[in-house]
């Protein structure tokens, strides 16, 4: 199991960047595939990103070529990069944690963070 938690969200402009951290402990942490997600109101969770624990990634086409996710093991920490930011981009961020190779998919992970807001304003 992976105790996980969200930073780095906030209100900003669109256009702008915002930096997510989840934070995670666990002995092998390097172990485990990263996604993320994102939920705005009224809406399903949605899969934007995973970080392989090989160290690729893979994007969704709503945020490919603006966002972009990278982690740091030794840290036990997993970024996002948020670019180029969008009013439809506002949401609940959270991470998740998985060791299963279907991890672009939300039934995939049991380990969640409690998420951070990001709002962005037109």
């Amino acid at each position: 199991q992976v105790q996980l938690a969200e930073s780095g969200g906030g209100l900003v402009q669109a256009g702008a960047s915002l930096r997510l951290t989840c934070a995670a402990s666990a002995g092998s942490f390097s172990s485990y595939h990263v996604g993320w997600f994102r939920q705005a109101p009224g809406k399903e969770r949605e899969f934007i990103a995973v970080r392989w624990s090989g160290g690729s990634s893979y994007y969704a086409d709503s945020v490919k070529g603006r966002f972009t996710t990278t982690r740091d093991n030794s840290k036990n920490m997993v970024y996002l990069q948020m670019n180029s930011l969008k009013p439809e981009d506002t949401a609940v961020y959270y991470c998740a944690a998985t060791t299963s190779r279907f991890a672009l998919s939300a039934s995939a992970y049991n380990d969640w963070g409690q998420g951070t807001q990001v709002t962005v304003s037109s």
